[in-house]
């Protein structure tokens, strides 16, 4: 927040009229099962985007961004439209778009953003900035947005002004977060439920790992899977994936469509399994083997996951995790790992070991801790 708040006083020889941020999420369980009306089970985390912002003295919005050295970029919050501002400002662009397609005030702004999210790694570095930048819209305006609402305006951002086919359980997730809590989110109804997820009181931890392979799904891979699962849904007749039962989806004739279409409807079964097992404040062990399970449901059926992932979940097991998966949209990123308290050092060595053999770049480990979601911080 500090970086933010003097690099806005600096520039503009005034403090700025709030400081607003948002987290990134970790998704513990429900990979793909957002955009088939399905279920899902993030959780936001410490890591966020930072934004300092207050009116501008001008006719133009400009955005300053502390990973971007390329200087200010412009644009009129009043009048920009889809295909006026791309890169990175154009989450941020979108993002007031958006707010202003969704009927409320928007007038011209200056920000500052920052953000420790690691981008590229599947952990929604988008969506911080997204909802970062809604709440402190929000907050310029004197407006209040209900979260789901402010989720709703940042997923538009994502998908029509930025051209992402994401799912809602992103921006939910970051705007729903809450400190010791998993979001369970049915994302038919964008319908809430906050789990209890207490991994110290088990003796256990949830390690995050950066595999730094490369990742991006803004189209390509990502889309094709998309479509698949709504040829799936056509072919069985259902609205979406999320009302298919596995016996019919066995009967499709088409190998990739029915493979696609099985990690879908079997991912569905082991949120709600997952979240049967937390809410019965089951030891969080029991979760382990669901999410061995969803991790080869997305290599096999799905085909997601690339080699860096797929190395980091082998070692993280062999290195004494008790659980471990791929998470976020596939083709790169991160992998989480349930490991007990006394395992954390075995499994980040073995996990660095097994990338040293190969010549990799080291991965990056860190502690998944459930966090609060979007909001004022200064």
């Amino acid at each position: 927040m500090t970086v933010v708040t003097d690099a806005f006083t600096a520039r503009h020889g005034r403090a700025p009229a709030g400081v607003w941020s948002a987290p990134g999420r970790v998704n513990l369980i429900g990979e793909h099962t957002d955009y088939n009306d399905g279920f899902v089970l993030p959780f936001a985390l410490p890591h966020r985007a930072v934004v300092a912002a207050a009116p501008a003295d001008g006719p133009v919005s400009r955005v300053r961004s502390v990973q971007e050295p390329s200087g200010a970029v412009e644009f009129s919050a009043a009048s920009v439209v889809p295909g006026d501002v791309d890169g990175w400002a154009a989450y941020v662009a979108g993002t007031c778009w958006a707010f202003r397609e969704a009927g409320h005030p928007v007038g011209e702004v200056e920000l500052e953003l920052d953000s420790d999210v690691p981008v590229g790694a599947g952990l929604s570095s988008s969506a911080a900035v997204e909802c970062a930048v809604g709440v402190a819209l929000a907050g310029l305006a004197g407006v209040e947005i209900g979260a789901t609402e402010l989720a709703r305006i940042a997923r538009r951002a994502e998908n029509e002004f930025v051209g992402a086919p994401t799912g809602g359980m992103d921006q939910m997730a970051s705007v729903h977060g809450r400190a010791g809590r998993l979001v369970f989110l049915d994302t038919r109804d964008d319908t809430v439920e906050l789990v209890p997820f207490d991994l110290a009181a088990h003796g256990l931890e949830l390690l995050v790992i950066d595999t730094r392979a490369p990742h991006a799904h803004a189209g390509g891979e990502y889309g094709a899977r998309r479509a698949d699962c709504e040829r799936a849904a056509a072919a069985l007749g259902v609205p979406a994936l999320r009302d298919a039962v596995l016996a019919d989806v066995e009967r499709l004739p088409d190998d990739r469509i029915r493979r696609r279409a099985r990690h879908v409807v079997t991912e569905n079964e082991r949120v709600l399994e997952v979240v049967r097992l937390l809410a019965a404040d089951a030891d969080p062990r029991e979760i382990g083997p669901l999410l061995d399970a969803s991790h080869t449901s997305m290599r096999d059926d799905f085909e997601i996951t690339v080699p860096h992932v797929d190395v980091a979940v082998e070692a993280a097991r062999d290195g004494g995790a008790v659980g471990a998966r791929m998470t976020g949209g596939g083709f790169g990123g991160c992998v989480i790992a349930l490991v007990p308290a006394g395992a954390v050092t075995a499994v980040t060595t073995t996990v660095q070991q097994a990338y040293a053999e190969r010549g990799w770049t080291a991965p990056l480990v860190f502690p998944g801790t459930p966090s609060d979601g979007a909001g004022r911080v200064g």
